[in-house]
């Protein structure tokens, strides 16, 4: 093959990887037609709403392990979870993270700072390939002062999440390791399903609490007591009641 034909094959392979990274990273989701909307705060929005909301966002692709926004920062807007997963975490004093919300498709993310007026108290990055649409500060507090709905949707969500934090806390808290983890992967169970759920060792560890040794190894338990089955770095739940059971859930 001569150099021009090689050069003519390179030059056609980088043109068409370009234009499908300005496809991903322009990806455009209409409100109306957005699967996740039905579980998010904007379910109930009507054809008109939907149309300013439109008007009001943007749309970008993330990869994996990008931040959306970092501890002590302040917030300019929130992100709307297209698709993809997203996780919530912080950092201790050694820089280890404790993940305390993995986020799902449909979720808003980081409007509670903006309320509060003070920086971020945690750190967001995506944990697989996302779309994410974008509002910012000002448009999203227009909406909050002139939409009831969406206003009462917000309190109901901070009310919900005050509750459910409470629970995982003190889960977290007074449990031994073991019944953390069956715990944890109640939780991820519903936040992947119907899919397996699909964390890294160390993410699932910083979940849980607990090192990433003694993560892989109550793993390895579980799978000989036929509570989950193991797809390499895949999880399938395979008995949810005996795990409710050593959750302390039962």
């Amino acid at each position: 093959m001569s150099s021009f034909h090689k050069m003519s094959i390179n030059c056609n392979f980088i043109s068409e990887t370009l234009d499908c990274m300005l496809e991903k990273s322009h990806k455009h989701v209409s409100c109306a037609s957005c699967s996740a909307r039905k579980d998010s705060l904007f379910g109930n929005y009507c054809d008109h709403e939907l149309d300013e909301l439109d008007e009001s966002k943007s749309c970008n692709y993330y990869k994996k392990n990008q931040p959306l926004f970092i501890e002590g920062s302040f917030p300019r807007g929130v992100f709307c979870l297209n698709g993809g997963k997203v996780k919530v975490f912080t950092r201790g004093d050694e820089g280890k993270e404790q993940i305390i919300h993995i986020a799902k498709e449909g979720e808003i993310i980081g409007f509670r700072a903006m309320f509060s007026g003070e920086p971020y108290k945690v750190s967001a990055s995506t944990l697989e390939e996302c779309n994410i649409c974008y509002i910012g500060k000002e448009d999203f507090l227009n909406m909050i002062e002139s939409n009831a709905v969406l206003r009462n949707g917000i309190m109901k969500e901070l009310s919900k999440e005050l509750g459910e934090r409470a629970v995982f806390i003190t889960n977290m808290a007074q449990k031994s390791v073991r019944e953390r983890l069956a715990f944890a992967l109640l939780i991820l169970h519903d936040v992947y399903k119907p899919e397996q759920i699909n964390l890294t060792r160390e993410d699932l560890a910083n979940f849980v609490g607990t090192a990433t040794e003694t993560l892989i190894r109550l793993l390895k338990d579980f799978k000989e007591e036929g509570v989950i089955e193991i797809h390499t770095r895949k999880l399938e739940i395979v008995d949810a009641n005996k795990l409710e059971r050593i959750a302390g859930a039962r």
